[in-house]
């Protein structure tokens, strides 16, 4: 199966448009969200494009294949406006790989033994190894963050890509 790979949407609707064209154009079978969906958060200026109305109309449709965590920007009300199920983290099994999701903001007490950790939250792409574990951040696709730029992730058979909206490769990992 192949997924796309996004995290801190933080409501802005040209990034969800960008998203779903990806998503469509690249044949992917689910979209795995790591979470700040629909709010931007008091620490983050107003994002251009501002919209969750919009970006709930455009995410609903797709709530078959949608796998989304909770971010810290989460609140009740956003699960109630969403179709799909915002989970607080979650352990599965993709492409015959352990892997764990989450948002990142609790990412310290993790202590499971998934072979990949993906998580948002800090808006850096991220990809490394710690005693066998891979740590992947497709970045944010709406507000990146310490020069970084909006970015995504494709996850195909055994492979995970990092991209800029742009399409540059930002890194990659194979098993």
């Amino acid at each position: 199966m192949k997924y796309l790979i996004c995290s801190d949407i933080h409501g802005s609707i040209d990034s969800t448009k960008f998203l779903i064209n990806k998503f469509n154009s690249l044949n992917c079978d689910k979209i795995i969200c790591l979470g700040d969906v629909l709010y931007h958060g008091p620490r983050n200026d107003l994002p251009p494009h501002y919209s969750p109305k919009e970006v709930i109309a455009c995410l609903n449709p797709l709530k078959d294949k949608i796998l989304c965590v909770k971010g810290n920007c989460e609140a009740e009300v956003d699960q109630m406006v969403l179709d799909f199920p915002i989970l607080e983290n979650y352990d599965t099994v993709i492409n015959n790989i352990s892997v764990h999701l989450e948002h990142g903001h609790h990412l310290d007490s993790y202590v499971g033994n998934a072979k990949i950790i993906l998580y948002g939250h800090t808006h850096i792409p991220y990809c490394e190894d710690k005693n066998s574990q891979i740590y992947i951040n497709p970045g944010s696709i709406t507000i990146p963050k310490n020069n970084s730029k909006r970015g995504y992730g494709v996850w195909e058979d055994n492979k995970i890509t990092l991209y800029t909206i742009d399409d540059e490769v930002v890194a990659s990992y194979t098993y």
